[in-house]
């Protein structure tokens, strides 16, 4: 089902049964497979790939050269960069036939994934947490988080505006987010905004 006011471009192609929503943009060189949902508002850049039983929320960004791969779940707000890659597969093998073993990988609402990141499948990148370019991420991320590095290391936290916020790593801690002046307080491991 296509919905209203959905560009795609000429060179693009939408498999029966696949389900847009209104206001998505579709652009060069994407293919989307027959049992993916994308919703509304959606960017899907040039050379992108969305595979079956794949959801994806509204507002994302996909930028180009990313392929989501079937058992990938993306929520809404999300930003996904350049080149950025999803795996499905924890072990390949090129002779082994593993689709019975993908790993379901959650992103969840306002994250941001860095242009070459690698998320390695099974993961959960929390709500509103920001990977670095370049980084490999092999474990949950939790709420918040800012991570870096190969393997990825969590080396402090972010607000939903997208500033790194002045919060120790561990422990308790109370910070403001310059821009927006929201009030973001470190209880337990957690980040939550008041």
């Amino acid at each position: 089902m296509i919905g209203k006011y959905v560009f795609i471009h000429e060179s693009a192609w939408v498999d029966d049964g696949a389900t847009v929503g209104d206001g998505t943009r579709i652009w060069h060189f994407v293919h989307v497979s027959p049992t993916s949902v994308i919703g509304a508002g959606c960017s899907l850049g040039q050379n992108v790939y969305v595979g079956d039983n794949v959801v994806i929320g509204d507002r994302v960004k996909i930028q180009n050269n990313v392929s989501v791969f079937d058992g990938v779940t993306i929520e809404d707000d999300v930003f996904c960069g350049p080149s950025m890659v999803f795996t499905n597969v924890y072990n390949p093998r090129s002779a082994i036939e593993r689709k019975q073993e993908f790993r379901k990988t959650l992103v969840r609402r306002g994250a941001s994934l860095g242009a070459n990141c690698t998320i390695i499948c099974g993961a959960t990148i929390g709500k509103f947490a920001f990977v670095g370019a370049g980084t490999v991420v092999n474990k949950d991320v939790p709420d918040y988080a800012l991570v870096v590095g190969v393997p990825g290391k969590q080396i402090g936290w972010m607000s939903e505006y997208g500033e790194q916020l002045s919060l120790p790593l561990t422990g308790t801690g109370q910070a403001t987010c310059a821009n927006t002046g929201d009030i973001y307080r470190l209880e337990n491991g957690r980040v939550v905004r008041s």
